[in-house]
């Protein structure tokens, strides 16, 4: 029951503020001005996501309008490097060992402090970080088997391709038939095959990455410019743990970044705010049920403040996600300027 009480193992050290569970707790003017934006934000996230991923049109316009979008998202844009002389093979590596070492911290993390982590955003985020280099992973396996297949002129999948579009083109005085009809057809296969939409798992991927990056900047300033500075007891000493948690992932996501070949619309801000809302709603249904502390001070709805903190946290949403797609635009700028012939 040390969980429940708020044990001195935990990270806040936390004191009960009162009992959660009594109606008086939840029947006021704070939670009422907290909830009213709360579920006005996941509303107008939730509206943005139907307006720009096309979830209101049919089937058959949104594969049209797919391929006109400037922020479209194609099969290889997944697992392929933001240069074209770096082999995927790299950002593969990368991720396998981003993926191992964050899911061995999270595992000793649980073995260590048990499964109430998770009753925490850090270790939402976390493991939020952890799958994200997980299915990175595996679309990465997936694109360096195409990228071999694609570079190496794969027979079978050239003399189809030949067959059904017919692509041969006459030799030019002193080329012979193989010659000249070999490169060109290379290059109309790869362009074709590189611009085919992306499937179901890339779409998640792409949004999981833009989650991440928003949640990673918040959990991390949240704990090294509020909490750790202002809101933790006195007596709290830092350790390994604590600050690998709110460090290593953001670590990892950026060596990422810096490689992959991802865009970084600005909409799906929408889906960075659904992750947040979830978190309070979780955490508000839990308090309702059970009388308990609280994982961070500011969600405490005791206080007269609460309203203030919980204003001022979610409007922290908009530089945290701000400042990551800061990160990526300064990085393509960079290479555009620095390998322009080389830039994807």
């Amino acid at each position: 029951m040390s969980f429940l009480t708020g044990s001195p193992a935990h990270t806040w050290q936390p004191t009960m503020t009162g009992d959660t569970t009594a109606p008086s707790y939840w029947l006021n003017w704070r939670f009422f001005i907290c909830a009213v934006w709360v579920c006005s934000t996941i509303v107008a996230a939730s509206i943005l996501i139907w307006k720009y991923e096309g979830f209101s049109r049919s089937r058959r316009d949104r594969e049209e309008e797919q391929r006109e979008r400037a922020g479209s998202l194609y099969e290889d844009e997944a697992w392929r490097t933001c240069l074209k002389g770096i082999h995927p093979a790299w950002l593969l590596a990368y991720r396998i060992v981003a993926f191992v070492a964050l899911f061995s911290l999270l595992f000793a993390n649980v073995v260590v402090d048990g499964g109430g982590i998770f009753y925490f955003y850090t270790q939402w985020t976390f493991t939020l970080v952890t799958v994200y280099f997980a299915i990175g992973s595996s679309l990465s396996i997936y694109g360096c088997q195409k990228y071999r297949d694609r570079m190496s002129g794969h027979a079978t999948d050239h003399i189809g391709f030949d067959t059904e579009r017919g692509t041969y083109m006459p030799p030019t005085l002193g080329e012979t038939s193989e010659a000249s009809h070999t490169p060109k057809n290379l290059d109309f296969y790869n362009e074709h095959h590189a611009h085919q939409t992306a499937g179901v798992w890339s779409y998640i991927f792409q949004i999981v990455f833009q989650v991440c990056a928003g949640a990673v900047v918040l959990t991390d300033c949240v704990f090294w410019l509020v909490l750790y500075p202002f809101l933790t007891a006195k007596d709290f000493s830092l350790n390994f743990m604590i600050v690998t948690m709110h460090s290593v992932n953001a670590f990892f996501l950026l060596g990422d970044t810096v490689l992959n070949g991802l865009r970084f619309p600005m909409f799906r801000i929408a889906y960075f705010v659904l992750w947040t809302g979830i978190f309070v709603i979780f955490q508000w249904i839990i308090h309702a049920c059970v009388s308990m502390w609280w994982p961070y001070p500011f969600l405490d709805l005791s206080s007269p403040y609460a309203p203030l903190w919980y204003l001022g946290v979610g409007l922290m949403h908009l530089p945290c996600y701000g400042i990551f797609a800061l990160i990526v635009r300064i990085k393509n700028v960079l290479l555009s300027k620095t390998f322009p012939e080389s830039t994807r």
